[in-house]
């Protein structure tokens, strides 16, 4: 039985506080014997390469299994091996090697090259100046090509390659600086580019990193998705930084763990369905411990913010030993309530108006509905955004009048939160534009667009990523069906296929609308997405809302470029669209 995914863990993750690996396998009649034994053949294999007695995570599922263990952090290599060695001899083949691999089911030979492989592979100098930095306070970041200690101006950067301990490294006093990683299943992004406003305007240079890309004091550095531990390495390094605000995405969390365990705070937003069927993920409980393993970033003394309103929040992160504080909507939320009653931090709202209780006094941050993150008030989810930034950003240290400064400015620009909940209005025509990627999300978006939708239509645009399950698809297509949309429009998202046909996302959408009541006029296919926005505004007449997720960068840098173009030249429903340039997608798009 072939295994799906074999990776290293190079920082904190899911599984352990510390490096390790883990294998996925997709195996629908393995039993708990077979795990026993997997993990059994490499407690053995360790114990002859001399490694320390692993600490292991090992799971059987419905549709297969996972085996994850510590190992050395100068090793992962061989350790990767050496775990599909041990599922290979358990599981697989016996009369299948390949030349140089080890033989299954023979210990000894395999034993012989894993040796080989780990004194290959092992780098003693860079594993005792870890040491000696972790015994001195300094924070230290490792990726396959470069060490470095310090974080902003105090960083120190030299190759991995052929490392040697340099003298007098770690006698000058460590300097901090504000650290925060932000993750869940939506929110993410806004949440971010918020915390980072808050910290230029508390006078620290900021840098964040988010799927959008590198940025320095709200400029943009590198445009791709930089959401895991290489985009947060890259902003604690950049030299002009004075608070780091990470954004720390599912798939980075769990194909390498996080790059640092010196974060001050780490806030989860929310945990919905979403992504189901990779890396061992098929549950919501599954999610909320992916999500919650930011908890292992944070330094001593960290705190993790947590949304009180959500259920798996709630119930998996009670149980953690760290500090903690609680963000919800309501200020009355029973469970906000309690935590706020116990002592710890919190911050909600009552009668419009975002509180928040720390060290004993309540701060009043203003009206919600005035802040434009929160679409006078519509936008519920952005209420959450609010309340957790506003938290966090008090847990940093930022001062409460720039907090209160940033909440009642940020968003009023486009370029304050480019793709998230942006609003165009064309005559009678409104334009809504955000990045909706799953079915949650979608419900909040499309809450707002039918709130303004009055007497006209509404006009969907619908995509998704190939890697998503058919019934995660489905669940999208009947979100879109509960809100009777008088168009939609099916896209492709070009680049995010994932081993999926052209058009067939599209066509599990499609076949999903129909099925659920929409008319087969009203749904039409338009794979390129942004001539599919075109074709709504098109479609438009006085009255509508187009409600317009737009998921490509290069795609949603030329729908706004589009839609400002339109406004400034007074577009009205009916005319013909300003000609805009075609999308140019480089290599990172995709």
């Amino acid at each position: 039985m072939a295994f799906t995914d074999s990776r290293r863990l190079t920082g904190p993750n899911v599984y352990f506080a510390v490096p390790g690996v883990v294998l996925e396998a997709r195996a629908a009649d393995i039993d708990e014997v077979q795990c026993k034994q997997w993990m059994q053949a490499v407690a053995g294999m360790a114990e002859l390469l001399g490694w320390a007695s692993p600490d292991f995570v090992s799971r059987c599922h419905a549709k297969g299994a996972t085996l994850a263990f510590t190992a050395p952090m100068d090793q992962l290599f061989t350790a990767t091996e050496i775990n599909e060695w041990a599922w290979s001899t358990v599981c697989g083949d016996a009369d299948m090697h390949a030349p140089a691999f080890p033989l299954i089911g023979d210990v000894d030979a395999a034993a012989r090259i894993f040796r080989k492989s780990a004194v290959a592979e092992c780098e003693p100098a860079l594993m005792r100046f870890c040491a000696a930095a972790q015994d001195t306070g300094w924070p230290v970041l490792l990726d396959d090509d470069s060490i470095s200690i310090g974080f902003g101006a105090q960083t120190r950067l030299w190759p991995r390659a052929g490392f040697q301990m340099p003298e007098a490294a770690l006698t000058d006093p460590v300097q901090r600086l504000p650290v925060a990683m932000v993750t869940g299943s939506n929110g993410k992004t806004t949440t971010v580019r918020l915390l980072a406003a808050m910290a230029r305007a508390s006078g620290l240079a900021s840098g964040h990193n988010c799927t959008d890309g590198l940025f320095f004091n709200g400029e943009l550095i590198e445009a791709d998705d930089y959401a895991g531990p290489a985009g947060a390495r890259a902003t604690l390094r950049h030299p002009g930084v004075q608070a780091a605000i990470l954004e720390t995405a599912r798939g980075g969390l769990l194909r390498r763990g996080l790059a640092t365990d010196q974060a001050d705070v780490a806030l989860v937003t929310n945990v919905s369905e979403d992504h189901f069927g990779e890396y061992g993920v098929f549950t919501l409980d599954d999610l909320a411990q992916v999500k919650l393993s930011v908890s292992r970033g944070l330094k001593s003394g960290g705190v993790l913010v947590l949304n009180a309103a959500d259920p798996m929040l709630v119930k998996h992160g009670t149980v953690l030993e760290v500090a903690k504080a609680w963000f919800a909507r309501d200020w009355h939320n029973p469970v906000l309530a309690e935590m706020r009653t116990a002592g710890a931090p919190a911050c909600g709202i009552e009668d419009g108006r975002l509180l928040l209780a720390m060290d004993g006094v309540v701060q009043d941050f203003g009206d919600t509905r005035s802040m434009p993150l929160s679409f006078g008030g519509r936008a519920a989810y952005n209420l959450d955004n609010l309340a957790g930034a506003a938290l966090a950003a008090a847990l940093l240290g930022f001062t409460p009048s720039a907090i209160a400064a940033c909440l009642q400015a940020f968003g009023l620009r486009h370029q304050d939160n480019p793709g998230r909940l942006q609003s165009w209005q064309f005559g009678d025509v409104r334009v809504l534009m955000d990045y909706a990627h799953n079915p949650e999300g979608l419900r909040g978006f499309l809450d707002i667009a039918k709130a303004l939708q009055g007497e006209g239509r509404l006009a969907v645009l619908l995509g998704q990523a190939g890697n998503r399950e058919n019934d995660d698809i489905v669940k999208l297509a009947e979100t879109v069906a509960h809100y009777v949309p008088g168009q939609v429009v099916l896209k492709e998202m070009a680049g995010y296929e994932r081993g999926r046909a052209p058009g067939e996302v599209p066509a599990l959408l499609q076949s999903a609308l129909l099925q659920n009541g929409i008319a087969a006029d009203d749904v039409h296919v338009q794979l390129d997405e942004v001539q599919a926005v075109r074709d709504i505004l098109l479609w438009a007449r006085a009255g509508d809302v187009l409600a317009l997720p737009v998921h490509g960068l290069a795609e949603r840098e030329a729908v706004q470029g589009l839609l400002d173009a339109m406004q400034a030249a007074d577009w009205q429903a009916g005319r013909a669209l300003p000609d805009w340039p075609a999308v140019h997608r480089s290599d990172a798009d995709v």
